[in-house]
């Protein structure tokens, strides 16, 4: 048994004849004869009764018929999704985001790629940069935005966004007065910083350095968004990403260039040994379209 024959002996009970068979088919009547004999031979049962010149298909042949029926429509099916799948990729996409950008630049991302892919399922995961890391090279994630201290071994990465950070005060203090805040503005004032691995907090350690100003570090944290929720309360100042700055309350925030320049790095990550899928492409362009 094989699939010509089964094309054949499936042509033959649509067609009610042999002649119209061949003629569906673009073969002679000899070969379908041939072809539903062999299959006959093959499965050990008549397929048709041949009754003054006209072929009636055997109660046994009927029954194999509907499973044949059924093994076409199952082809069918897998020649649709493999089509969906070339065209659109998997039905679910997993994007693992830190914090500096989930709350802002994501939901803008997410936003379009849902005007565009309204079918495709979102998974939107906000965690530290270590565990996006390992979430796309574990397949947990098809797409990562981590910061750039993360261990690059094992994902394909490139520079995404490198904002300048802003320095964040809180409503009323007096540093608010001044158009640029510099180093030496923050010596002695209570300072809410990030954790010393953290890239941007070794870069403003040596500009502190530089400048001869020591700021009061009252709070570590590895999330500006909590930078800025700290300073809105007032515990001190802060440096944040405008990303970050974006996803928070800014009425509770008085927000000042800070000089030298600080810039942010956030990566863009994707698994070393998979191919991206056209879901992947298509969420990336988002991605590029709301930096």
């Amino acid at each position: 048994m094989n699939s010509r024959q089964l094309e054949t002996f499936a042509a033959v009970m649509k067609a009610g004849t042999i002649s119209r068979a061949a003629e569906l088919l673009g073969v002679t009547q000899p070969g379908v004869s041939r072809a539903i004999a062999e299959l006959e031979k093959s499965l050990g049962f008549l397929l048709f009764d041949r009754i003054r010149n006209r072929i009636v298909a055997t109660p046994e042949g009927k029954l194999f018929y509907a499973q044949v029926q059924a093994s076409f429509l199952g082809m069918d099916t897998l020649r649709a999704t493999a089509a969906r799948i070339r065209d659109h990729g998997t039905g679910q996409l997993r994007v693992g985001s830190r914090s500096a950008l989930g709350s802002s630049l994501l939901p803008k991302a997410v936003r379009r790629f849902r005007d565009r892919r309204p079918e495709i399922a979102v998974t939107l995961m906000v965690l530290p940069s270590r565990d996006i890391r390992d979430g796309v090279v574990s397949g947990a994630f098809d797409i990562g935005l981590a910061a750039e201290e993360i261990d690059i071994s094992g994902v394909l990465h490139q520079v995404f966004v490198q904002p300048r950070a802003l320095c964040v005060l809180p409503i009323g203090h007096p540093l608010t007065e001044k158009e640029v805040i510099r180093p030496t503005d923050l010596h002695e004032q209570p300072f809410i910083t990030y954790v010393p691995e953290d890239r941007t907090r070794q870069r403003l350690d040596h500009i502190f350095a530089d400048a001869g100003a020591r700021p009061r570090i009252v709070v570590e944290t590895i999330y500006a968004a909590t930078v800025c929720a700290l300073v809105a309360e007032g515990v001190g100042i802060g440096l944040a990403s405008p990303y970050a700055i974006a996803g928070a309350d800014a009425s509770q925030l008085v927000l000042r260039p800070f000089e030298p320049e600080v810039h942010s790095r956030s990566l863009l990550i994707l698994p070393l040994d998979r191919p991206k899928s056209q879901l992947v492409r298509d969420f990336i362009d988002c991605l590029m379209e709301v930096r």
